[in-house]
């Protein structure tokens, strides 16, 4: 990605790679780019304003597409928690974001027909987070792939794919999400799951601010709830994806670029393995056990 800065205009130039910058091979579809720009373009009226940043300009020929960028004075949200500077309210508005893609294409048909596709999300996520990891514990491979056929049958909303920190632009009250390029229509409880697993990382990371991250993780969850539609299995389902995501994280082909320390690794393993074998209840409880 570039930015861009003419006078008071601020533009983000974005192209999609065929291969992925990280260590091991990791091939993706190029025209996720696409899927990403007519993702934000029918997003744009259904969230808040601001909650989005505006597409200006395709070239499908080299696989780039320009948007509006976030205002300058936003911050990476994933910078704002590293810091210490965690704020319940940004976890709730990041939750209400959420339940609100959920909630606008639920079980919708005109939604499902351009965005059913999940090969991206297949080469982007289920193959390294989840295949790539079970290798690596066998022990865990037949729930592993149990968990890949359950989910690839919970096909009811949009998924943004990436529900990252990283994927947040805060600027005071207001949040915007960016990096729409593995979305598809599927199982909204990895989305769920996807930014849990973030805010418990860096519980393990930085433990003197655990109990801030676990606030933010709850009114997240809750503002999550109390959007998206009633369906009695979604905090299972969220519980179900969170200990494979985070033993990805360690194990899989995108680990985690603050958890280097091997006896650090080795603790999220432990307790992500525990996950896997005896899920929790709750996902309050997942935090209280940090």
């Amino acid at each position: 990605m570039l930015l861009v800065e003419e006078g008071t205009r601020r533009l983000v130039v974005k192209q999609a790679l065929g291969k992925l910058r990280v260590e091991q091979e990791w091939l993706a579809d190029q025209n996720r780019i696409f899927r990403e720009s007519a993702a934000l373009r029918k997003l744009a009226p259904c969230l808040p304003e601001r909650s989005l940043p505006a597409v200006v300009f395709e070239d499908r020929e080299n696989f780039i597409f320009v948007m509006n960028a976030a205002p300058g004075a936003s911050v990476c949200w994933k910078d704002l928690l590293l810091n210490g500077e965690i704020r319940v309210e940004t976890g709730q508005r990041v939750g209400e974001l959420l339940a609100r893609m959920a909630r606008v294409s639920w079980r919708a048909p005109v939604w499902e027909s351009e965005f059913g596709d999940q090969t991206v999300f297949d080469q982007l996520r289920i193959d390294p987070y989840y295949r790539a990891t079970a290798r690596r514990h066998p022990d865990l491979a037949p729930l592993a792939m149990r968990l890949i056929g359950e989910s690839a049958a919970r096909r009811v909303c949009l998924v943004h794919g990436d529900w990252s920190p990283k994927n947040f632009l805060v600027d005071g009250a207001s949040v915007m999400a960016i990096d729409f390029e593995v979305i598809h229509f599927g199982d909204p409880s990895f989305d769920s799951a996807f930014l849990l697993n973030h805010l418990a990382l860096k519980s393990f990371y930085r433990p003197q601010w655990a109990d801030l991250y676990a606030q933010a993780a709850a009114g997240f969850w809750a503002s999550y709830l109390a959007g998206v539609p009633g369906e009695g299995w979604i905090e299972p389902a969220t519980l179900q994806h969170l200990g494979w995501l985070m033993l990805a994280r360690v194990d899989g082909k995108s680990p985690a670029e603050y958890l280097r320390e091997p006896a650090l690794q080795d603790r999220v393993r432990r307790f992500a393995r525990e996950l896997i074998l005896s899920p929790p209840k709750s996902v309050e409880e997942v935090f209280s056990k940090i």
